[in-house]
């Protein structure tokens, strides 16, 4: 037997061969290319070695390579799988000549079967029934005049090759001719070989072939016939055992003609004997030999109970054996080809991240994929082979309507639905298919296509994804709940069914099946087939019309409900897309055009519109309630801030966006000139949980944090939204103007009470969009909910409101103490233990516990009882331990991406940052440190304790130095960097992070790491169904690579394979308070020399003037009387503000009705200033990077 096997193959088939090895004890290695780095064979292998780049010709071909590979890892043999190489002759002969055994028939046999015009020569010496046909086409006029002689209708072939490549059905001489040079030119390219022949085609015509197996030594065996008469353009698509509506005699022939054949040629290994039978004259003819494992062979197995690759191994290493009795088939089996194709577009390749992979754990399949697989476009679309097997075929068939419909598959497009309709249909239940059954197929689809995308259109859901708050992942869902609600009202849909939200455009959709659709929010402009429709009214739309949607012209957000909503799978128990972490709705992202989005067809007919007095118009001018606190006077604001705060009437920024609102208005005074030990700015604050609709000061700026916001912090907040006012986020855009009103928690809750009546309630009779809200400044007294003074050896408590659904418990005074974030961890735990009913999630922060709760089941002041009892029933933290793994990270120093964004800050956004060119010398010189190496040697000594998770979405820790005398302090960024890499390691005030994500950011480089959020694959180091790596009270060391090695590692981790090196442990408080007290001095000397550093340098700042960011971007402003439009000609306006992104035309340019002459960047998006008629560029009155306004002029247009 062999030690080591190559597999010379990628995909299904190298997973079955591995499969079979593994069984066997045989070790196996795999072949991969660049696009197949992920891909499941290479996990799966003993060894994997890359053989080159995308290209098939390049790797999968490149006979050199796939040699050199073998030799390299001493496999002894290769199996070549079907496809590529496995009915290469020469590879054959060339493995032989290298000592490596070739598992598959000699070079010979593939030579006399693999040219199919050699291979009728074989049929006729052997009595097999032929189709009349030619032999080997001299040229294109040989062609011509064979077809005459056989008549057509006539298959060009290709004499090499197979799997449907290099065959075209021509019906006359034309389409002969158009033919020849287009299957002559995939021949060679596919097959290295251009020979041609014609074959007769026959009309009604079945593909029946049967499985046949030698010794090498003239005997054969043949394992029974399969139908494969299901194709499409000569593909196989399903293929059964035992063939439908055959009489024994009929299988008892087509078997021995096959073994016949064979055996004239003592053919060794696998092969199969394809016949085509006329189903009018019943009549068998020979069609070809495929020298090779065919992708159907797993249905001869099922029905056998046999292994066909071990067999072929077995054979080629000496050890098979022949079945010592004749094999008897028993029941029947079906498979069905899952392709990456999209029907609708003509079956069209699909490639992508796959982002929900689901099979039925009772078929067979055959896949290389799985959750979070990249489906390459360089290869076979082929993704799965689902095979069934039951006593009979009305039972198979059962089996593979049940299999197909648990069958899930998201991400990108595959043929699912089509061989549902297949199996479903009348012609494949009878068994009286043929080969041209598909071409006339009608098949229904339930897919909206989009043929436009809009500027930001995604699937979300009403409630969005909660309980994940606490590792940073953000509820998401509707920016506006209450709108898409109404939509789902309207339609008679189930609470939280989502529907697609539109920002600022509408997108453009194409129905491929009946529907009822509902328009609600911001006023858009909107057509079915060029008919305007009216919004909130259900409107009933046929297969092939088409949507159009326009400008949202009031609000800012409209939503498109669908009757029985998105059929997308859930990601963490939600539908609701979050853009920023790839993840949820269609393909975790914005739509594009092309996409299509699975529904549920539906064929209501019954129209319903809302009440006309119930219809909102949206205004420029906004009122929301807010709760006064967390944070307020006089601990961090003046009393004349909060005056000036709920006085001011505040615009809305135009850098605006689902993550956060931002608010344009005056700075506060503030109350302290700093934030302290967590920061430089007085709005500083210990990382703590954030609540949704909390007003944060990032510097002196607030943004109102949205649904996919970060979840964790260190910024003071003023007031929050309360809840029921959320749904005016989604509706603010820039420019607009919102006053906060103060309301008490009583009030709040009687608005709440009426909001979840009218959101619950399955119509629309309780919706209020104008609810009364009464100013209550008797609130603004005080931001503190209740304090708790305890006994010494107890932290004083303070219970913060934040809002009415979320209240914030802090212990002591604002440092940083580990003796307080163990106090937090008991108080989390305690309130777990109670499972008291109306707590929705618990967010630790450095110095504080969040408390989310649904007010309408558990009452603020009864909450606030329950943890104020606590204080007496929580364990003594002295004595108290938790579990703490130690987490080694790869570190990759000042690598080229963190490098990157520091040189984009330094153009873009603030050229004299103090931190900038170095962040690492900016580290060394606040921390008083002798040199870079120093700040280096720290971060690589350090272990740092993970305090919180989400500081920056996803499982980001937030983790501070066990070790005070190793906690480098700096400031952060200010403004903070627009771009951060993913998994960049920072360091902000006394903490350290790794961004989980991609986005902006803060925090000092230092360099970067590996993943610590896996969103699809299930990882080594990672729980079932936790998508994050650490845990609270992990130690993070981190450990020196390379950036080569840190990206191999980073690619090892996409593909499920990286192993980090985690050890087991506790952290006990007694043993770490004495480790502060022996140290007490040290200690104490290091944050001295610290401290006289970080105020020499804030001394530099303000020499230097540096102390406060302005930006030196000044507006240019056009008066418009100053502007002339030639006779004839035109303005063109922005239609919202921004800043210039683009200029895409220059003076005198002739441009066409609907191109792009600007981009303007608003609310993080994108969107194009589009000419309104074909003119001629005259002026621009505008330049790059400048910030506009609503009606600016920006171009002036005369007739071209």
């Amino acid at each position: 037997m062999f030690n080591k096997v190559l597999i010379a193959n990628r995909g299904a088939i190298a997973c079955r061969v591995i499969r079979t090895l593994k069984k066997l004890g045989i070790q196996s290695v795999a072949v991969y290319s660049e696009a197949d780095r992920d891909s499941l064979h290479v996990t799966l292998a003993d060894e994997a070695i890359l053989i080159g780049s995308s290209p098939a010709q390049e790797s999968y071909l490149n006979i050199d390579k796939i040699l050199a590979a073998a030799k390299a890892s001493g496999a002894e043999a290769i199996h070549p799988g079907y496809g590529f190489l496995s009915e290469n002759a020469a590879f054959s002969e060339l493995c032989e000549k290298n000592g490596i055994v070739f598992i598959g028939p000699t070079a010979q046999q593939m030579l006399d079967f693999g040219l199919k015009h050699t291979a009728r020569e074989l049929a006729i010496q052997n009595n097999v029934p032929l189709l009349p046909g030619s032999q080997l086409l001299l040229d294109q006029a040989d062609a011509i005049q064979q077809a005459d002689l056989i008549g057509y209708p006539v298959m060009l072939k290709s004499t090499a090759g197979g799997g449907g490549i290099g065959m075209r059905l021509v019906w006359n001489e034309t389409e002969l001719k158009d033919a020849y040079q287009t299957v002559s030119y995939l021949a060679q390219a596919n097959f290295k070989d251009a020979g041609l022949y014609l074959e007769k085609f026959v009309q009604n015509a079945r593909h029946i072939e049967v499985q046949i197996f030698g010794d090498g030594k003239g005997n054969v065996i043949a394992l029974g016939e399969r139908d494969c008469s299901v194709q499409r353009r000569n593909q196989k698509v399903i293929e059964e055992t035992p063939a439908p509506h055959l009489d024994d005699q009929q299988r008892q022939y087509i078997q021995n003609v096959a073994i016949q054949l064979m055996e004239s040629v003592q053919y060794r290994s696998a092969g199969t004997v394809e016949f085509v039978m006329d189903t009018d004259s019943q009549a068998f003819y020979f069609l070809e030999v495929n020298t090779r494992l065919q992708v159907e062979h797993g249905v001869t197995e099922q029905v056998y109970g046999v292994d066909l690759v071990e067999w072929m191994v077995t054979l080629a290493s000496g050890d098979w054996e022949a079945p010592k009795q004749k094999l008897q088939s028993s029941g029947h089996s079906i498979q069905v080809r899952l392709y990456a194709e999209d029907p609708i577009k003509n079956f069209q390749p699909s490639a992508g991240l796959l982002t929900n992979v689901a099979f039925d754990p009772a078929a067979r399949v055959e896949t290389w994929v799985e959750t979070g697989s990249n489906v390459s476009s360089f290869y076979d679309p082929m993704i799965a082979k689902i095979i069934v097997t039951s006593k009979d075929r009305d039972h198979a068939i059962l089996a593979m309507q049940n299999s197909l419909s648990v069958t899930e598959i998201a991400g990108i497009e595959t043929n699912l639905e089509y061989l549902q309709e297949i199996i479903d249909s009348e012609t494949f239940r009878q068994g009286t298919q043929t080969t041209r059954f598909l071409n006339t197929f009608a098949w229904k689809t339930q897919k909206i296509e989009v043929l436009q995308a809009g500027i930001q259109t995604a699937i979300q859901d009403v409630a969005g994804r909660l309980g994940y708050w606490d590792v940073g992942v953000p509820p998401s869902g509707a920016m506006d709940a209450l709108s898409l609600n109404v939509a789902n009202q309207l339609l008679g849909n189930a609470f939280n069914t989502a529907g697609l939200e539109c920002t600022l455009q509408g997108p453009t959709l194409k129905f491929h099946c009946n529907s009822q659709i509902v328009l609600t929010g911001g006023n858009m402009e909107a057509s079915l087939d060029g008919q305007a429709i009216p919004m909130w009214s259900t409107i009933n739309v046929s297969k092939g019309q088409v949507l159009k949607c326009g400008r949202v012209v009031t609000g800012c957000r409209s939503y498109i409900g669908i009757k029985g909503g998105f059929n997308v799978p859930e990601y963490l128990g939600s539908l609701a897309t979050f853009t920023l972490g790839q993840f949820g709705g269609h393909a975790g992202r914005n739509l594009l055009i092309g996409d299509m989005l699975p529904i549920f067809a539906s064929e209501q007919t019954e129209s319903i519109s809302l009440n006309p007095e119930q219809i909102p118009a949206f205004q420029t001018n906004w009122e929301i309630a807010v709760m006064y606190g967390p944070h307020g006077a006089p601990d961090f604001f003046t009393k004349n801030d909060i005056s000036m705060f709920f006085e001011q009437e505040w615009e809305i920024h135009f850098n605006s966006s689902r993550t956060g609102v931002r608010l344009i208005g005056p700075k506060p005074e503030w109350a302290r000139i700093d934030g302290g030990e967590a920061g430089l700015h007085p709005s500083n604050i210990h990382d703590n949980a954030y609540a949704i609709g909390a007003i944060d000061f990032t510097g002196d700026m607030p943004i109102i944090l949205g649904p996919d916001g970060p979840s964790l912090g260190g910024f003071v907040c003023p007031a929050v939204v309360i809840n029921s006012e959320l749904w005016k986020l989604g509706q603010l855009k820039a420019g607009d103007k919102v006053k906060f009103i103060p309301v008490s928690y009583a009030q709040a809750q009687r608005l709440e009470q009426r909001y979840q009546a009218s959101m619950a309630d399955e119509t629309t009779v309780k919706l209020n969009y104008q609810p009364q809200i009464e100013s209550e400044e008797i609130t603004l007294a005080n931001a503190v909910l209740a304090t708790l003074e305890q006994a010494e050896d107890k932290p004083k408590v303070t219970y913060r409101p934040a809002g009415n659904h979320y209240l914030l418990v802090e212990y002591g005074e604002l440092v940083l103490d580990l003796n307080l974030r163990f106090r937090i961890h008991a108080l989390m735990q305690w309130v777990q233990q109670q499972n008291i009913k109306g707590i929705i999630d618990l967010t630790p922060g450095i110095r504080s516990l969040q408390i989310h709760f649904d007010s309408t089941i558990l009452d603020q002041l009864e909450l606030l009882k329950l943890l104020q009892a606590a204080e007496s029933e929580l364990p003594d933290i002295e004595n108290m331990q938790v579990a703490s793994r130690t987490v080694y990270l790869p570190l990759a120093w000042e690598d080229s991406q963190t490098q990157l964004a520091t040189e984009k800050y330094t153009q873009l956004v603030r050229p004299d940052a103090p931190w900038c060119p170095d962040n690492i010398e900016f580290i060394r010189r606040i921390n008083g440190l002798e040199s870079k190496q120093a700040v280096k040697d720290v971060v690589y000594n350090t272990s740092y304790l993970v305090m919180g998770l989400g500081d920056v979405y996803l499982g980001a820790p937030v983790a501070t130095p066990l070790d005070p005398r190793h906690r480098l302090v700096t400031t952060k960024y200010n403004p903070a960097r627009t771009w951060t890499p993913e998994n960049a390691v920072g360091i902000g005030g006394a903490y350290m992070c790794v961004y989980g994500m991609e986005g902006p950011g803060g925090y000092q480089f230092v360099g970067r790491t590996t993943q610590v959020w896996s969103r699809y694959r299930q990882n080594p180091n990672f729980e079932k169904n936790k998508p994050w790596l650490l845990r609270f009270f992990d130690q993070i060391r981190f450990y020196e690579v390379s950036e080569k090695e840190l990206l191999e590692m980073r690619e090892s981790f996409k593909a499920g394979r990286l192993q980090l090196r985690i050890e087991e442990g506790v952290l006990n408080l007694k043993e770490y308070n004495a480790f502060l007290k022996e140290n007490e001095q040290s200690i104490r000397a290091f944050k001295q020399v610290q401290q006289s550093n970080f105020e020499a340098e804030r001394q530099r700042w303000h020499e230097a003037g540096l102390a406060e960011y302005v930006s030196d971007q000044i507006d240019i402003l056009i008066d418009d009387t100053e502007i002339s439009i030639p006779d004839g000609g035109m303005l063109v306006e922005s239609h919202m503000p921004g800043s210039v992104w683009k200029i895409e035309c220059s003076v005198g340019d002739i441009i066409e009705e609907g191109e792009t002459l600007a981009v303007i960047e608003a609310m993080k998006i994108e969107i194009p200033i589009i000419a309104p008629a074909k003119m001629k560029v005259d002026t621009i009155l505008i330049d790059k990077a400048q910030t506009v306004k609503t009606g600016q002029a920006l171009f002036t247009l005369v007739p071209a």
